[in-house]
């Protein structure tokens, strides 16, 4: 079972955070890992590019000339794409669509690499609770630089009752909080170290392992 140091919000050592393997011990993919941010940024994207063809476009219901004898070219509609305002050949439209199939299991398995290589990296920081009498951002300013990493950016992770931390936590510099329950792959790639207080631990288990 892995493990790492518990800390306090004032920077001393309270202890050992016990990990479970299911969840912060399994052997890393970077394959899958790859896979799985790829998926979220995918699914995550807004498709906002659209244009019109050439049954979209306004007008275009008579034919714009007859068919012989004006010594013009030929032409059957307005909406033609040759024809200023007609229509858009092979334009980008509203029905594209870019997300990719990942397995829930394969996304869980993704996760609890992330957090293993948190792990061995002395990335992952163990807070016994996060004792806030009122929401400051100095307060969590004082605790990150008294904790490890505190030039690097930080994801806090919180459960329900931690909302002096993330009010806290809100106007900081490269810091970031996210409920246990919604921590993804692609956040934990972005942040360098994670910050989790015990309680959040728990949740992380019992929602993710």
């Amino acid at each position: 079972m892995a493990s790492v140091d518990l800390y306090k919000m004032d920077g001393t050592k309270a202890g050992v955070q016990e990990l479970p393997d299911t969840l912060f011990g399994v052997e890393v993919s970077p394959e899958l890992v790859h896979q799985a941010i790829i998926a979220q940024r995918a699914n995550a994207r807004i498709i906002r590019a659209n244009t019109k063809d050439r049954s979209a476009v306004r007008g275009g219901g008579r034919k714009p000339w007859k068919q012989k004898g004006t010594g013009r070219a030929r032409h059957g509609s307005r909406r033609s794409p040759i024809w200023i305002g007609g229509g858009v050949t092979f334009g980008p439209n509203l029905l594209r669509n870019f997300s990719k199939k990942i397995n829930k299991k394969a996304k869980r398995k993704a996760l609890a690499m992330m957090l293993t290589d948190k792990v061995a990296d002395d990335r992952f920081i163990a807070l016994d609770t996060f004792d806030m009498a009122e929401a400051k951002t100095k307060v969590v300013a004082e605790m990150r630089q008294k904790l490890p990493g505190a030039k690097n950016t930080a994801l806090i992770v919180t459960v329900k009752g931690d909302e002096s931390m993330i009010r806290g936590a809100q106007n900081l510099q490269r810091t970031e909080t996210i409920g246990a329950e919604s921590l993804n792959v692609r956040d934990l790639a972005r942040y360098q170290y994670i910050i989790a207080s015990k309680a959040a631990i728990e949740k992380m288990v019992s929602h993710f392992a």
